[in-house]
């Protein structure tokens, strides 16, 4: 065998098995990496959402770790405090939105999303956070205002649901 019939062979050994190789090892690197940058996305926005509790407890006397605040409870300093504080939660809300969330997600991401999607729940729950939402979702995301009022309009059924099956349980008592 010459030299050259050597390094034809060799060309097309590497054609052959090397280059799909090469490639294969590529695309599963490339993956892997999508996978530490999703994960290491959701851990900083989990570390914002964990910021704004801290806020929070920070400011306890506005009582918004309580589900149900009887209304007028709360001085006009107070009130414009809580509407600040959902409104960085909004904000968050909209970023996690935009970062995380597609139509066709892998389970990775969907499985990341839902935590994201009962944060909106559990803050939809809330009256207070509820009707603040229109003034609170002015020039934001589209798509996002069309998400979260989604979600805001499902818990204001099901808590309307349950006041009304309450009510019939126990007809003395008023909500």
């Amino acid at each position: 065998m010459t030299w050259l019939e050597v390094f034809e062979f060799s060309f097309y050994g590497v054609e052959t098995f090397a280059l799909p190789f090469a490639i294969l090892v590529f695309a599963v690197e490339r993956r892997k990496q999508r996978q530490i940058d999703e994960e290491e996305l959701y851990q900083r926005l989990s570390d914002e959402y964990t910021n704004f509790l801290k806020l929070v407890l920070d400011n306890a006397d506005l009582q918004l770790v309580r589900r149900h605040v009887s209304p007028g409870t709360l001085s006009e300093e107070q009130m414009e405090r809580k509407f600040v504080l959902f409104g960085i939660l909004v904000s968050l809300f909209e970023r996690s939105y935009i970062l995380v969330y597609d139509e066709k997600m892998s389970k990775q991401t969907s499985r990341l999303w839902s935590s994201w999607e009962d944060y909106m729940r559990e803050w939809c729950c809330r009256e207070d956070f509820r009707s603040a939402l229109d003034e609170l979702l002015a020039g934001e995301d589209p798509d996002f205002q069309k998400h979260i009022r989604r979600i805001a309009s499902a818990v204001a059924v099901d808590s309307e649901r349950n006041r009304q099956a309450e009510r019939r349980v126990h007809p003395g008592n008023s909500s």
